[in-house]
């Protein structure tokens, strides 16, 4: 008998983490397809690290054992063989689901919970592929919060939001499109209660205030409010948030609109009174505040606030409910959400940052750069690539597989797998997607390549997206010159 898998069977499932893997439309063109095979914004590399594999490694450490993995149909084959190759070190149980979608289209987190319900059981917790945390934010920290909240406080959902950082300047061109900016919100520090999340309508109608009610400022008298933190897009939700989502079935963003009507339900009386069959349900059945009151582990102050808030003592509103909030503000790690081309290009600089000259080990890799080649000690080299004599390689990520010929400049470039750099060419500042092949003394500034791209020998090219069907279309008008010439 295998006592391991027994006792493995018998021990109940505290947490499902959905990890939602979506086309990734702000990283265009690095995610717009190769021909007939997808670039799913997952497998994007950090460091020759794809994105998916430090999700996971995340939710590994915290001791998630089971994943839901939903991505559209298109890219399931990739992802499938990804998780089940050598390249994915990950021990998670993985359920790989699909949904129907076009690149064109655009399917919320919250029609996707609804879809997907049947599959969550028990309390989850909702990850983007695209969050890299730093180690001072591991998951257990929201985890342990949403824990001691949701018994003492009957919380419905825990959120994380980190401090957001201005690029660097003059690095990264307006071309390469817009950056998400942070939005207002308002939190309470004392009960770490998140209880305002000024919406996109909230900006369209006021952007230069934040509006507030007296009803909130009444409950939590000593909030704080910053204009400077992103939504990480983790959060860990109870089992009946799911319940609340079938019950707005409107909804489309959870950031965006559901959140931000949760956040009411706190402190609005009528929100309670409409909704309170369902969330009584939820208080019913997870409420041990007279426990906790002689617990060490818990924040007493909690419990006293809760208990003097004059709406508790209304029989219509006799339903608790909180969104806790973690922030994230250490300077020094700073986290970071990759759903945009700049926060790509600066994820690998930071990486970059740490790196002490990351070359292949193994002998056999080694041997493909030459002796002549330089390489800075802030690069990292990719395995199976091949680097040519008289090259120069200065704070880049080169990825697996490519090959770099003869007196090669590259500085400050992230190139993915299987790139091809003719003799001569010069990169700057650029992000290349797979398979694109740079001709012979071609030049690149601040560039980023739809997989696949071709640039012709010679070529000069300043702070532009290049994508295969502009670069195709260009024969075909030369072809037509020719003609008419003739």
């Amino acid at each position: 008998m295998d006592l391991d898998n027994v006792k493995s069977d018998l021990v109940t499932r505290e947490f499902l983490a959905v990890v939602l893997a979506g086309f990734g439309n702000d990283l265009v063109p690095l995610t717009s397809d190769y021909g007939d095979e997808p670039c799913p914004k997952s497998l994007l590399p950090v460091a020759n690290k794809p994105l998916l594999e430090y999700t996971l490694l995340w939710l590994e450490q915290s001791g998630i054992k089971d994943v839901l993995l939903i991505c559209p149909t298109t890219h399931r084959s990739s992802i499938h063989h990804h998780i089940h190759s050598d390249v994915s070190s990950s021990s998670l149980r993985i359920d790989l689901q699909t949904y129907d979608e076009s690149q064109d289209s655009n399917t919320g987190t919250c029609a996707l919970l609804r879809h997907f319900s049947n599959r969550i059981s028990e309390d989850f917790i909702v990850v983007s592929c695209d969050f890299i945390p730093p180690p001072s934010l591991p998951l257990s920290l929201l985890l342990n919060r949403f824990r001691v909240d949701a018994l003492s406080e009957a919380c419905l959902a825990t959120t994380s939001w980190y401090a957001s950082r201005a690029p660097e300047k003059g690095i990264v061109p307006e071309e390469w499109g817009p950056i998400s900016g942070p939005s207002p919100v308002v939190w309470d520090p004392s009960t770490s209660t998140l209880v305002h999340i000024d919406t996109p309508d909230d900006q369209d109608r006021n952007g230069d205030e934040v509006d507030l009610r007296m009803s909130l400022l009444s409950r939590y008298p000593r909030v704080k409010l910053s204009t400077f933190l992103k939504d990480s897009h983790v959060y860990v939700c109870r089992r009946y948030v799911l319940d609340l989502l079938h019950e707005k079935p409107h909804f489309i963003s959870l950031k965006e609109e559901f959140f931000p009507w949760l956040c009411k339900i706190q402190y609005r009386r009528s929100k309670r009174v409409k909704y309170g069959k369902t969330l009584r349900n939820m208080t019913e059945q997870t409420s041990q505040s007279i426990s906790l009151q002689h617990s060490s582990f818990s924040d007493n102050s909690r419990l006293a606030h809760k208990a003097d808030s004059p709406a508790d003592t209304d029989d219509d509103e006799a339903v608790h409910t909180k969104i806790g909030v973690i922030i994230h503000d250490t300077e020094s790690e700073p986290a970071m959400r990759i759903n945009s081309l700049q926060a790509f290009f600066e994820m690998n600089k930071r990486v970059l940052s740490g790196t002490t000259y990351s070359l292949p080990v193994d002998p056999k890799n080694r041997s493909l750069i030459d002796q002549r080649a330089q390489i800075s000690n802030d690069s990292i080299v990719g395995e199976s690539t091949q680097i040519s004599e008289r090259t120069t390689v200065k704070r880049s990520v080169i990825g697996r597989h490519c090959i770099i010929g003869k007196m090669v400049k590259i500085t400050g470039c992230v190139l993915l797998d299987h790139c091809i750099i003719e003799d001569g060419a010069k990169l700057d500042n650029c992000i290349l997607g797979k398979n694109t092949q740079v001709g012979v003394k071609a030049e690149l500034i601040r560039c980023v390549t739809q997989a696949g791209y071709e640039v012709n020998a010679g070529e000069t090219v300043k702070g532009e997206k290049l994508e295969v069907s502009d670069w195709m279309a260009t024969p075909d008008t030369t072809v037509a010159g020719n003609d008419d010439s003739e």
